[in-house]
């Protein structure tokens, strides 16, 4: 048996060898690269966390310490309020020392600082008496002085002037000054009593406590 004949072999032009493109590289991944650790605070340095809850504590703390001293300032208040201080004002009624130690036609100033001039005069029934004239004056309530050379109250404020009766005749004074209360013990000490007053355009000076008589 005869062997077969080989096919012949065709050769391939070079051009369409060199027309084929050569197959792609292979791509290459890159792996990502790992995350970097976070960063440990240093030593001493205050963290996000730290800082909330400081600032957090710190308003409230405020809060806290402003509430109660509203409210302890506010009990206070009320305390005060509950218990008022009686001895903030002084005293209405005063001693004016012995009755026999007032001179005639005299003014006593040292009552002044109270409020008072006590005096020892006649008045228009020609009675030797005793008063305590009010010292402020009836025109925008300053404080008139006695002038002894001239027998008469005079107001620095605006010229009022006032005999030593208290009645006014001069200046813008529209009424006599005013008269307060006044009393003598068993003992003979007189006694002014600041809270009752007298006026005489309303007839109150023939009041039998307005004077002493002597």
């Amino acid at each position: 048996m005869s062997e077969p004949t080989p096919a012949p072999v065709v050769p391939v032009p070079a051009a369409i060898v060199t027309a084929v493109p050569p197959p792609p590289p292979p791509k290459v991944t890159i792996p990502p690269k790992p995350a970097a650790p976070a960063k440990a605070p240093a030593k001493g340095e205050p963290t996000r966390r730290g800082f909330l809850i400081a600032l957090i504590g710190g308003w409230f703390t405020a809060a806290w310490i402003a509430f109660s001293a509203t409210m302890a300032g506010f009990t206070l208040y009320m305390l005060r309020f509950l218990f008022p201080n009686v001895l903030s004002e002084p005293p209405t009624s005063f001693r004016a020392g012995d009755i026999l130690t007032y001179e005639p036609n005299k003014v006593d100033d040292k009552y002044k600082e109270v409020g008072a001039w006590v005096i020892r005069a006649r008045d228009d029934r020609n009675r030797d008496i005793i008063y305590a004239l009010s010292t402020i004056c009836t025109h925008l309530g300053c404080t008139p002085n006695w002038l002894e050379s001239e027998k008469k109250f005079k107001c620095p404020c605006h010229g009022s002037g006032f005999r030593i009766s208290g009645v006014n005749f001069e200046g813008p004074a529209p009424r006599p000054l005013e008269r307060f209360a006044i009393r003598k013990t068993d003992e003979g000490i007189i006694v002014i009593d600041k809270s009752r007053k007298f006026q005489k355009e309303l007839g109150q000076w023939d009041d039998s406590d307005s004077y002493l008589i002597v």
